[in-house]
This record gives structure tokens, sequence and C-alpha cells, in this order.
């Protein structure tokens, strides 16, 4: 097929998200839709309602336990790197990095490549399916951290930072991707340490156990688990964390790449499922798009660091 020209409408966003009029369906729209591409299941990007959802085996796992009445029959598995047709558009899955089951989604087009990220990391995680780079005419990026005062640290320093103390921790992290990453971390470089998980947490482990690639060591919490013995570590999302600020006896860290979440913790742990500066760039260089457009963040860093070699333009313009 003969290459064609760059569609700067092939993807926009409206208010029901990220639409694409040529093969009539949304990426990881906001509201209930007729057809929806899932490119992982975080709730800012999978939603309940659509009438056909075409996503990952996992990511449909972790959208059927969260979404109990969505009816089984709207969701349409597709493995990574299989081709399949909606509308006029050849697309096709392939792995992100970011939680198990995350996936880029590649749009075929009139002889041009599309390639929306979602979110996604290049940082090794044994508990989801590794990053894949793929070539693309027009690399479709998340901006969460594309700016050059952000490059993460190593993770496997960040949670060896727990080992600098015996006392109990309340850990706070998001449940579905986060929550295992940091559990298997901590199993593999804080050996001393027992992971006990929220009751909102613990079923994510266990389709993570039952489909991921690693098996977590884990306990369910109790009431008890905190106040007896040390080097206990307390997984809990986000809001309970937040709830128990004035919590005794533990000492309080939150796993993020954002510093305003790591205020006011009695230690800070850097760990972030999102690219940082160096390694969005790195990215760019193994697709070689000859545009980028941004979404979920800010592209101006993007946007001037690239000036007068590669476009870069928000996706709204």
């Amino acid at each position: 097929m003969l290459k064609g020209d760059i569609l700067e409408d092939f993807l926009i966003e409206n208010e029901f998200g990220f639409y694409c009029a040529y093969g009539n369906f949304y990426i990881d729209p906001k509201y209930p839709v007729a057809k929806a591409i899932i490119s992982h299941a975080h709730g800012d990007h999978a939603v309940p309602g659509h009438r056909a959802i075409y996503a990952t085996a996992n990511t449909i796992a972790f959208m059927q336990h969260r979404f109990t009445k969505q009816p089984l029959d709207s969701y349409i598995h597709k493995n990574y790197r299989e081709s399949f047709t909606v509308g006029d558009v050849v697309i096709s899955f392939f792995p992100a990095g970011h939680i198990l089951g995350s996936a880029q989604i590649l749009m075929e087009y009139k002889g041009v490549r599309y390639l929306y990220t979602g979110d996604y990391k290049l940082q090794q995680d044994i508990t989801c399916e590794p990053l894949e780079y793929v070539k693309a005419d027009v690399l479709i990026t998340e901006t969460t951290f594309a700016d050059p005062a952000v490059i993460h640290p190593d993770p496997i320093e960040e949670i060896k930072k727990l080992n600098s103390t015996n006392l109990n921790i309340m850990l706070g992290c998001y449940a579905l991707g986060k929550a295992q990453r940091i559990t298997n971390l901590i199993n593999t470089y804080c050996p001393l340490k027992t992971v006990y998980t929220h009751h909102n947490i613990a079923p994510i482990h266990r389709i993570y156990d039952d489909k991921g690639f690693v098996k977590l060591n884990y306990e369910i919490y109790n009431r008890k688990a905190l106040k007896d013995g040390q080097n206990k570590v307390y997984l809990v999302p986000p809001m309970t964390f937040h709830n128990y600020f004035r919590a005794k006896n533990v000492l309080r860290v939150f796993a993020s790449g954002w510093k305003r979440l790591q205020n006011y913790n009695d230690m800070t742990l850097f760990i972030s499922d999102h690219i940082d500066w160096d390694d969005l760039n790195n990215f760019i260089t193994e697709v070689e798009p000859t545009e980028i457009w941004t979404v979920h963040g800010e592209g101006i860093h993007l946007k001037n660091h690239y000036v007068g070699k590669i476009e870069v333009r928000n996706i709204l313009k």
C-alpha cells in the first residue's frame, strides 16, 4: 500500500473522548459509546456502558471484576499483535508495559501508521508484559511527566529505602498495577518484610496471581496485623491513605512519581508507572515518528525540544 498523507483529524478529542471518524470508534472514552478501544483498565481510561469493547484478555478480566453489570458479550478479546478492522481502520495491540494487559494501539489507515500509547513505561516490571517498540508515522503519546526536570529514580533503589526501618509502614498506592508491582519489589528486595493488602487491593492481587507472570507473596490485612511485631507493610489505596493521616505507630509512605504526593510523608518513594523525560525521548527515537501528538499532560517541553526536527502538537489543536 502506498503511503498516504497524515490526516490531522484522524483522532480528535470531543466530550466523549478520543474519536476516530474513519473507523467510527473511540479510544478510552470517558462515557458510554457504541465502539470502544480500551488501552488498559485504569478508571480514567476504562468505564462501563459501551456496546462493544475491544481490549486484551487481561484488561477485560479487570473490567469484568470492576463492572459486574457490563454484558459479557460486549467484550471483544484481541491478542497482542493480532490485526483486526473497525470501520476502515486496521488496529493492532502491542504491550505498553504500564500494567498487566495494557496496550499501545496501532491504527493503520491509507498507508499511515498512527500509534496511541495509552499510559506506558520503559522501566523493568516483571509483573506485566514488557513494552514493545513499534514504528509509526504519528506518535500519539501521553505526556504525564514530559518535563526535563522529571527523571524517575531506579525503582529498586527506591524500594530498598524501606529496609532502613523495622517500623511498620502504611504504604499508599493505586490498587491496580502499582500495588502488585510494589508487592513484587518488596518480596524481592525487602525479604524481611511481610506485605499486607487492603481488602480493595486483594482481589486485584488474586487476578495477577491467576493471569500474571510472578507469584505475589502477601497476606490480607486484619485489625491486629500492625499492632504486633515489626517489618510489616500495609498496602492501601489512595483514599484510605489520605483518610488515615493520623495513623499512629506506623510510617507513612506513598508510591508515586508526583512530588506533591510525597509531601508530609515520613519517607519518599518515587516509583512511577509512567515514562519520564529521558525514557520518552528514548521511546521517540525507537518509534521514529514524523509527527508527535500529545495527550494527557503538558506537551510544551516536547514541542520546544523538537522544534525544527519533528512537528509536535496537542491533539486538540
